[in-house]
């Protein structure tokens, strides 16, 4: 009996009371730092985006994810540092489901994930694509009388878009920014900025367009053009 006491009592009895003193402020600080839970929107980020493809959907959902961990831990969390990662790498053009679980979010250590909304979404897939359309300038005005918009030319009168297959091809053209050309009386150049409607489509290189619009004679009175 007293070879066990010295064995395991009384031997490295420092080393030993140390460890308890650690062990019992671990479980204080513990106790007084009970779990908390916190909603954190994080934006969903793409990995592996195939070369070749476009994202088909206008409306890519953030995620609101929730997290419990120590309080302290959970009072001083930060939006960016909670990341949802989803793989495209095996993408194909058309529509795919995603699923959202704990496994797709990196969050600091000691904090877990209990819950991610929405648990799904879906994206649609295109191929990219790119062509030139042409620039047909907006001009409206009041002019004098007499006088009516004889010509307009833009300069460049095309310019090149990029985009998801299907709705580049449903681009006919570009148009500008409208155009106030009221008092012209023989010609003037506007500089302005072209314009696609989908906002899925990019123009490529975008650059300033010049308009320049000429006037002529009317036989009947001036109007709004």
């Amino acid at each position: 009996m007293r070879d066990f006491f010295n064995r395991f009592v009384v031997q490295d009895f420092g080393l030993k009371l140390l460890s308890l003193a650690l062990a019992t402020g671990l479980w204080l600080v513990l106790a007084r730092d009970p779990a908390a839970e916190v909603a954190v929107d994080a934006p969903i980020e793409f990995d592996h985006m195939p070369n070749n493809l476009e994202i088909n959907s206008e409306h890519i959902p953030s995620a609101q994810v929730r997290v419990r961990g120590p309080a302290r831990l959970v009072r001083v969390l930060r939006a960016d540092q909670i990341h949802v990662r989803v793989d495209l790498s095996d993408v194909r053009p058309g529509e795919r489901t995603f699923n959202l679980t704990a496994q797709q979010i990196r969050q600091p250590r000691d904090l877990v994930v209990v819950q991610v909304v929405p648990s799904q979404f879906e994206l649609s897939f295109d191929v990219r694509s790119r062509r030139e359309v042409e620039v047909r300038p907006r001009v409206r005005g009041q002019f004098a009388s007499g006088l009516r918009i004889a010509k307009v030319t833009a300069n460049p009168d095309h310019v090149a878009i990029a985009g998801p297959q299907t709705r580049v091809q449903a681009i006919d053209f570009a148009t500008t920014d409208p155009i106030d050309a009221s008092g012209v009386t023989s010609s003037q150049t506007f500089t302005t900025n072209v314009y696609v409607p989908d906002p899925l489509i990019q123009v490529v290189n975008p650059t300033p367009v010049h308009v320049t619009v000429m006037m002529g004679r009317a036989s009947g009175s001036s109007g709004a053009n």
